[in-house]
């Protein structure tokens, strides 16, 4: 399903192992690789996985010094990602969009934080700012930049992207974020099961959850410039919501709101709420809804009809 194209040697000067998943989008994936070059810190190993490759990903690659998997169809995000896992030659992997665009100090501003804490327990973001209008206060938007490569403002972005007021955040789950590999690993990476990928992301941070990690912060200094290209639009999408209250017995809203408090300001490790008032209210709620979609897709509501 997944093969190897080409490996690039181990760097020893290498911080982070870049993984990049990418389907026919190849201006985008070009603008990424290009700021990841010019805009770090460090130096950082980058494999990138290509879905079909049809727009000619495939050839552009093999020029560059990156590691290639490939796959013929579009295997989707968590197929990807942990088919670029064997791969990764350093501490900490780190999972890009290939319609993002890092700002300079992106890597040095994770780097500095991974630095002051005691252990690897922890899960990282960026934070993103968008061109369009968005729900979640952990993103710096609508601020536009452009909406295409050929639209994008990159002079412009690169004078004013810290001057954007934002803070640092509570609840990492979206990408840009950065783990530990041996966390990566004590999880199992993304779960295949929901595939292509909706939901993946809150998924993989609850994993990492219930493997006793609490330390999920977004970082501001550390910027990132999300296009939203959307490739979701073109593949056909698992019932990713359905997914995670069935897996984890509440529903991703309110693990993001209540226990990851995704957006609130930064306050330190995070708790789980008391079992009490709002929260066992919305625990009963969600396994209401749970036992309701249980019923509903096997049919007994329609017996009852």
């Amino acid at each position: 399903m997944i093969e190897l194209i080409q490996k690039t040697e181990p760097n020893n000067g290498d911080r982070f192992s870049i993984v990049i998943p990418t389907w026919n989008n190849l201006s985008f994936l070009k603008l990424c690789i290009h700021s990841i070059r010019q805009n770090s810190t460090f130096s950082h190993q980058i494999i990138v996985h290509v879905n079909e490759g049809l727009d000619g990903t495939l050839d552009w690659l093999r020029n560059q010094d990156v590691t290639v998997t490939f796959s013929k169809k579009n295997v989707g995000v968590c197929w990807a990602l942990n088919g670029m896992r064997p791969f990764v030659n350093t501490e900490y992997i780190v999972f890009v969009n290939d319609d993002m665009y890092v700002c300079p100090g992106w890597d040095s501003a994770l780097m500095e934080e991974i630095s002051s804490l005691p252990d690897n327990r922890f899960f990282l973001s960026s934070t993103l700012i968008q061109p369009r209008p968005f729900w979640c206060k952990a993103i710096i938007a609508p601020v536009d930049f452009g909406q295409s490569v050929e639209q994008f403002e990159e002079q412009r972005l690169l004078e004013e992207y810290e001057k954007l007021p934002h803070s640092d955040w509570s609840g990492s789950t979206w990408p840009l974020n950065i783990v530990h590999r041996d966390i990566w690993d004590l999880v199992g990476g993304y779960s295949v099961e929901f595939s292509p990928g909706l939901y993946s992301d809150p998924d993989f941070s609850a994993k990492l959850w219930r493997a006793g990690v609490r330390y999920f912060k977004g970082i501001s200094k550390s910027r990132v410039y999300h296009f939203e290209a959307r490739s979701t639009k073109r593949v056909e999408k698992n019932k990713g919501s359905r997914q995670f209250l069935n897996k984890w017995g509440i529903t991703s809203s309110v693990f993001m709101k209540m226990v990851l408090r995704r957006g609130e300001p930064w306050i330190g490790e995070l708790t789980l709420p008391a079992k009490e008032g709002k929260f066992k209210h919305e625990i009963i709620r969600s396994r209401f809804k749970r036992w309701y979609e249980s019923f509903k897709r096997n049919g007994s509501l329609e017996q009852l009809s």
